[in-house]
């Protein structure tokens, strides 16, 4: 292998000529090449090692280092008479040395059974994995070591330390400088002078990775030897056939490379070892499918990066992001990736072929050019509809790969003129195009437009399949992000609608809210919260949490929020409701699970009766003197278990205590005690805010900004405000007709008292269709009145008697079935629900603004 130096320099003289050694030309010294996994298997075996060694290929590839060279015993084996060997390979490959290391070993010859010494470099090949995942391993043939030192002390002006080459002097090394640059255009002249020197110090090539930049290791894949060597062949063969040699089939000659300046080979480096004697040696029709091997393999080997690389998410824009990037600088030198509108927006499957009305949004552009060159003229974001006669339209129309080579000028104008107010012409002209289609299900999703500058390779048949394959493997990485996004879009919107639209001020108490979705995949959870108006200002507050993530859980949630509504209008009490739910939970399947918590809070009485199903406990809030306290309540079994009876606590609150409810992806972090996510609970709930929106805020941030949360967070706060005896009033009528006209007279008196004039005569006529109702239906107990100054007029009638009242369809001659449809008529709502002791009918009537203002003043009223 030549450290810097060509052909040409050779025959200048310019650079001294190492004697010529086994199987070499003169000046040359040929190196075996053997890449070596991490299991200690040959997985590359080169035509130098074949020589070196006396193993061909097919016997190498497969087999253990140990048992094919001398460095073996470095390896693991011990069957080799060594010497001074180095630090040992093994070393290297389990991570332990992560540099190159060296050394130098004897084998016996098998063809005159002397001894010959082996030096040898191996250099870790680091991989996307934490440590070295290949051994790349030289080796060289030392006996022409010993006359290069000869010829050293000879004044040739190169010295040769015993295991390696040291260059001391060397002519061509600020020639190779600077070239340096133009095979890494982002290095300085000051970096590509201080990387040779330290190649020329040291002996053995210097391998950086820079994060920062993008460096085109094997664009070209190798492959102009190969058709070089073809043309050859060809050539070779009409000749012969001129000649009359019909039985020359091949032709040799010395193996020269010639491509593009500036651009390495991968498979330039692997097979250097081989140019050394290539000029010397007759041409070997092995050796050619060494090269047309080598190109094949180069190809897999990207995709399967490429695949690795691009199916590491399923979110649609870092996939697609992942899949433009990939193909520069190593097979393009511009990339950019179209997709329809509806993949884009998560809106299932695009119906039908695409046409020239179909919108396609231009999503990542990559390039190698200096940055910002192309924002103007192919802007990421912009929806375009291509025109019919472009390469473009015919690629998406067909689905299939549309191959340019070469886009002179007069194409290239043709191309551009067909876009309007857009100059594609300095982009496309004097390029080689290929446009590949990202197809799923034979539907074409999108496309990718690939470009090579003037002075690459054109782009060639091999590489249409190379490009249709990185495609047809983005299409499905592609195809997989958008039914994750449109079944998450789905799931989102089942969820969305599925929770309250709470209403922030209730009787007695203002409520606020905030849901976080999870943060993992399939981040729908089954997280609910919902405030549930009562009858007597009661007011329902209800948290709960279904095991699981997806669309099952919304749809779990979904049922078990409807049953808690319905059973909470039947003004159920909370232990009973939760062994309802349980009930019904279990009718319902046996993977439903969930907990919940259910409280009643009475701004009359000032108390909250609550009850658990297996779910965290409440924080309460004092307004006397902020303390916080975690509510001590029986923990029941969660819904769906079945088997377990529920208990209900009595919780006297005074008014301004807040109550602050949750699920358990709030407090609890995986690897963590929950019991410090209840205390952090705790804190920040007692922490003063302004609203109540600041401090559902303040708890989300010093609780969400811990590390680890992955659940879906419900959380609900309630201001318990209470109502001040001022503004209830409430009166018993006796089961008589007359006590009508006495309930209206009472109401008259209470609304003028308040200040309500206006109200009186909408308020006489609904109380008095209301009473009697009540009245006529009740039993043996009288009936209560009860009239409850909120934002509103609340009143509430109740008796003995357990049927509710319902809507009639009233003839025009029938006396009754009319009053309920005047209060449905006149009041802002109505309702009824049963009770222990018989039913309750209740409406509400909205007040004046000025009677609003007053009510809202705590107190306020006679």
């Amino acid at each position: 292998m030549d450290h810097g130096t060509s052909r040409g320099d050779d025959e200048a003289g310019g650079v001294p000529r190492v004697p010529e050694q086994r199987g070499g030309g003169p000046g040359r010294m040929p190196l075996a090449v053997v890449v070596i996994d991490v299991d200690g298997l040959v997985t590359h075996w080169s035509s130098g090692a074949r020589r070196l060694f006396g193993r061909s290929r097919e016997e190498a590839v497969g087999c253990r280092a140990v048992d094919l060279m001398p460095v073996s015993g470095a390896l693991g084996g011990a069957d080799w008479e060594g010497g001074e060997r180095g630090p040992d390979l093994d070393a290297s490959l389990g991570g332990a040395a992560p540099y190159p290391t060296a050394g130098r070993a004897r084998m016996a010859d098998g063809r005159d059974d002397e001894p010959v010494e082996v030096l040898w470099w191996a250099y870790p090949l680091v991989g996307p994995g934490p440590g070295p995942e290949r051994l790349l391993v030289l080796a060289a043939d030392a006996s022409g070591l010993a006359e290069a030192e000869r010829a050293a002390v000879d004044g040739e002006g190169e010295r040769f330390a015993p295991g390696f080459a040291r260059h001391t002097a060397f002519p061509g090394a600020d020639r190779l400088a600077g070239r340096l640059p133009d095979i890494l255009p982002n290095m300085g002249p000051a970096r590509a002078g201080r990387i040779v020197a330290q190649i020329l110090e040291l002996g053995y090539p210097v391998l950086e990775i820079s994060r920062h930049e993008r460096v085109p290791v094997t664009p070209d894949w190798g492959m102009p030897r190969y058709r070089e060597r073809q043309a050859r062949q060809e050539a070779a063969r009409r000749a012969a056939s001129a000649a009359g040699a019909e039985d020359v089939t091949r032709g040799g000659g010395a193996r020269e490379v010639s491509h593009a300046p500036g651009v390495p080979y991968a498979s330039e480096a692997l097979y250097a070892s081989e140019d050394s004697h290539a000029s010397q040696a007759p041409y070997d029709a092995a050796e050619d499918l060494d090269l047309e091997y080598a190109a094949v393999r180069e190809r897999l080997e990207f995709l399967n990066e490429v695949s690795g690389r691009i199916g590491s998410s399923l979110d649609l824009a870092r996939t697609i992001r992942e899949v433009t990037s990939a193909a520069v600088p190593r097979f393009a030198d511009f990339a950019g990736t179209h997709l329809r509108a509806q993949v884009l927006a998560g809106e299932g499957f695009p119906d039908g072929p695409p046409d020239v009305t179909t919108i396609w949004h231009r999503v990542w552009v990559e390039h190698n050019d200096e940055p910002g060159r192309w924002d103007d003229t192919v802007p990421v974001g912009e929806a375009i509809a291509f025109p019919e006669h472009t390469p473009f339209f015919q690629c998406m129309v067909t689905g299939e790969p549309v191959l340019i080579p070469y886009i002179d000028d007069a194409l290239g104008d043709r191309i551009s003129g067909e876009f309007e107010k857009r100059d594609l012409r300095p982009l496309i002209n004097g390029r080689s195009l290929l446009i590949v289609p990202l197809k799923a299900r034979d539907v074409v999703l999108g496309f990718m437009v690939l470009m090579r500058r003037a002075g690459r390779e054109r782009f060639h048949d091999m590489d249409r399949t190379t490009g249709a394959e990185l495609a047809a493997r983005a299409g499905l990485v592609l195809d997989n992000s958008r039914m994750y996004t449109y079944q998450e879009n789905v799931a989102e919107t089942l969820q969305d609608s599925m929770l309250p639209q709470v209403t922030p001020r209730m009787a007695g108490c203002d409520t606020a809210t905030r849901y976080l979705p999870g943060t993992r995949l399939g981040r729908v959870g089954g997280d609910w919260f919902d405030c549930v108006k009562l009858s007597g200002s009661r007011t329902a507050l209800v948290v709960g949490d279904v095991m699981g993530h997806g669309l099952n859980a919304a749809a779990m949630m979904g049922q078990l929020r409807t049953a808690v509504q319905t059973m909470a209008a039947l003004d159920l009490p909370p232990a009973q409701l939760l062994r309802s739910l349980d009930d019904l939970a279990q009718r319902l399947g046996e993977h439903y699970l969930a907990t919940c918590l259910y409280a009643v809070y009475d701004p009359i009485r000032s108390e909250l009766l609550i009850s658990n199903a297996g779910h965290i406990p409440p924080v309460l809030v004092r307004a006397q003197d902020g303390r916080s306290e975690l509510l001590d309540l029986p923990t029941g079994a969660p819904i769906g278990v079945g088997g377990v009876p529920f208990e209900t606590a009595l919780v006297r609150v005074a008014p301004g205590d807040r109550l602050v409810l949750c699920t358990d992806g709030l407090v609890e972090v995986r690897g963590q005690d929950i019991g410090a996510g209840l205390a952090a609970l705790c804190e920040s709930a007692a922490h003063p805010a302004a609203s109540m929106d600041e401090a559902c805020d303040t708890i989300i941030r010093a609780l969400n900004t811990r590390g680890g949360r992955k659940d879906d967070v419900a959380l609900l706060m309630a201001r318990l405000n209470g109502i001040p005896a001022a503004d209830v009033a409430q009166w018993r009528l006796a089961l008589e007709p007359g006590e009508v006209g006495r309930a209206r007279r009472l109401v008259r008196e209470r609304l003028l008292q308040w200040g309500l004039p206006e109200a009186v005569e909408t308020a006489e006529l609904l109380v008095s269709e209301v009473a009697t109702n009540a009245i006529r239906h009740a039993h043996t107990h009288h009936v209560v009145l009860r009239l409850v100054r909120t934002d509103a007029l609340l009143w509430e009638v109740s008796d003995d008697d357990h049927e509710l009242p319902t809507l009639l369809s009233a003839g025009r001659d029938d006396e009754t079935g009319r009053g309920l449809r005047v209060v449905g008529a006149l009041a802002r709502e109505w309702g009824s629900s049963r009770s222990a002791d018989g039913k309750t009918v209740w409406f509400e009537q909205s007040l004046p603004r000025q009677g609003r203002t007053e009510a809202s003043t705590p107190g306020s009223g006679g």
